[in-house]
């Protein structure tokens, strides 16, 4: 009687450790995801406040396009400002158990990254008209039309984040329905772009054969292009599409432990803050225009500095 008293006892003191065992690894991990999205908040605010500046004054872009970089500047400067403060700070409220940030966090932050999401989807498309419509371009993509989609994009992305005020089911279903309508718009409208260079460069290649000159520059050229565009599919993947698979399978109820949930769910929020400070990067990489007006500001700042 008493050897099995013992064992019981044991037996609970076994899971009871374990169990506390789980619980530091969570706020451990919590701790490192909070001080990880402080410091993206700092890169996306630093990055994305360069694009601004360097956008200013630079006038060979066209200005539908410029004025989508732009915006798109600002959602995510929005986003390292305000959005991943109060994300890194919900997240230890959540391991203190204070639940006050969650509903202002889960508004702003829905809104800034459906609308930058959104944002990037139509520069996707704008890349891929320029591409493919040539002197067409500048009469159908207009500065009007333009302000149209941002104007839309920003309805919706409001729209979507203050649902969560009154039913989390309906948002999280429309932030889903939304946030997988421009990513697939992304990724196709990128995959489009890829294969029309790999046709231009068999072209290029084909007449380099022939003995035409001042193939080979045109080739490099395009070959970077499409380097770069692999790199932007590749980013847009990593970073959306584990929240949206993460968002469906949330859905169906599964037994898991809620703060495991939570855990998971913080992990991939991160990846899709991690993109308002990789945007800049990418962008300075891929777009030539944007790359030198940012050298150009970066130069002029040291210089003033000096």
């Amino acid at each position: 009687m008493f050897s099995r008293a013992k064992m019981m006892n044991f037996t609970v003191d076994e899971s009871e450790v374990h169990q506390a065992n789980i619980s530091m690894w969570l706020t451990g991990a919590a701790v490192f995801l909070s001080a990880l999205n402080t410091l993206l908040s700092i890169t996306a605010s630093l990055g994305n406040a360069l694009i601004l500046v360097a956008l200013r004054n630079e006038s060979s872009l066209h200005a539908p396009t410029k004025l989508l970089f732009q915006c798109l500047a600002i959602f995510d400067l929005c986003t390292g400002v305000i959005s991943q403060p109060l994300f890194a700070v919900s997240i230890l409220a959540h391991v203190v158990k204070i639940a006050y940030f969650k509903e202002g966090f889960t508004v702003i932050g829905y809104t800034l990254c459906g609308t930058s999401t959104a944002i990037t989807a139509a520069i996707s498309v704008d890349r891929l008209l320029a591409l493919l419509l040539g002197l067409r371009y500048r009469h159908v993509v207009t500065l009007r039309r333009t302000r149209a989609v941002i104007v839309c994009s920003f309805v919706t992305g409001i729209s979507i984040g203050s649902m969560h005020c009154w039913s989390d089911q309906v948002a999280s279903l429309a932030d889903i329905i939304f946030g997988l309508v421009s990513l697939i718009t992304s990724i196709l409208s990128y995959t489009k772009i890829y294969l029309t260079l790999r046709q231009h460069q068999a072209q290029v290649h084909e007449h380099v054969n022939q003995g035409q000159r001042n193939g080979g520059g045109i080739q490099l050229n395009i070959a970077r292009y499409k380097r770069s565009v692999a790199w932007v599919q590749l980013t847009l993947l990593i970073c959306y599409l584990p929240f949206h698979i993460l968002s469906i399978t949330n859905a169906i109820p599964d037994g898991r432990g809620y703060d495991t949930e939570s855990l998971s769910l913080a992990v991939n929020i991160t990846l899709v803050y991690l993109n308002s400070s990789l945007n800049p990067i990418l962008y300075c990489w891929k777009i030539r225009e944007v790359k030198q007006a940012v050298k150009y500001t970066i130069r002029q700042f040291c210089c003033l500095s000096c």
